[in-house]
């Protein structure tokens, strides 16, 4: 065999090596499009929920997506195969229903002494618009946020809504039965909203944000108010009080464990004040529902 390449040979390397070249400028292109992406979504989020220059710059340059945010979609898709389970079993799928009330995790006045369903309840949901609302808004306010503070800080401040959404019913509502993630929903929003509220000037579009959150959370707890009292239930009535008290240890959980990249003096005092609120409110209602 002559060891002389010929032409035909030489021009199929040539045509090899083109087509290698051009496949390789097409994963450049295509990472480089990936990267401009994920820049400016990481420089929406920081722009969005950190009120700093200089932490939205450190953060924006920064963050690398590891560990990713787990927490919300996890969640998320929990809640999801929840409802589509009782909604194949049931037969039924409709704005009020199905509501599992036989589940052995619905919250229920009478099986307090199931502590387990002082928080699993939240995987249980009303209908497939409080489904579809609890979703979205955990998404959509709850993913940026774990993408700043990670995953544990956000799963602290959901679930301690969750649990504040239960005790909270045995309280106030002590009659009625309780599914729905809305007590950590709520807490996640009120988390935001406490961040916009006090920065409200320095992000961007604060007082729009404000108005929108208000008036999507009123409209929400407007519409449980209604289905609670002037709806007729062939089933057991569903409580609203977990929107308002999931709420409130938004705000105070939120300072607690949310990150603060430059605490100021009157911050570390907020600190103890929601530690002290958090303690108290939840004292008392694991005392009220273990004498009771």
């Amino acid at each position: 065999m002559t060891g002389k390449r010929t032409s035909s040979f030489k021009l199929a390397v040539t045509h090899r090596e083109k087509l290698d070249s051009d496949c390789d400028l097409n994963k450049i292109r295509k990472l480089a499009i990936f990267q401009r992406s994920f820049d400016e979504m990481v420089k929406t989020v920081s722009n969005n929920y950190l009120h700093d220059n200089r932490d939205r710059k450190y953060y924006a340059d920064h963050y690398k997506c590891f560990p990713p945010p787990v927490f919300i979609f996890t969640i998320t898709f929990i809640e999801l195969g929840f409802f589509v389970y009782y909604s194949l079993s049931k037969g039924e799928l409709s704005t009020s229903g199905p509501v599992p009330v036989d589940s052995i995790f619905v919250y229920r006045p009478d099986k307090k002494n199931e502590f387990w369903r002082f928080l699993f309840y939240m995987v249980l949901h009303a209908g497939w618009i409080h489904l579809l609302f609890n979703l979205l808004v955990q998404v959509l306010v709850g993913l940026p946020l774990e993408m700043v503070h990670g995953s544990l800080r956000i799963a602290i401040v959901y679930m301690a809504g969750v649990l504040a959404g239960s005790l909270g019913t045995s309280i106030f509502d002590a009659e009625v039965y309780l599914v729905g993630a809305s007590g950590g929903v709520y807490a996640l929003l009120a988390a935001h909203l406490a961040n916009v509220l006090l920065n409200y000037n320095q992000m961007e579009l604060g007082i729009l944000r404000i108005i929108g959150v208000f008036v999507v959370a009123s409209a929400d707890v407007g519409y449980a108010v209604y289905d609670r009292y002037a709806k007729e239930h062939e089933s057991e009535p569903v409580s609203y009080v977990a929107h308002l008290t999931g709420a409130v240890a938004g705000l105070t959980i939120g300072l607690l464990v949310l990150k603060n990249f430059e605490q100021k003096l009157h911050e570390q005092l907020l600190w103890w004040i929601a530690l002290g609120v958090y303690a108290a409110c939840t004292l008392f209602a694991v005392l009220y529902n273990v004498f009771n």
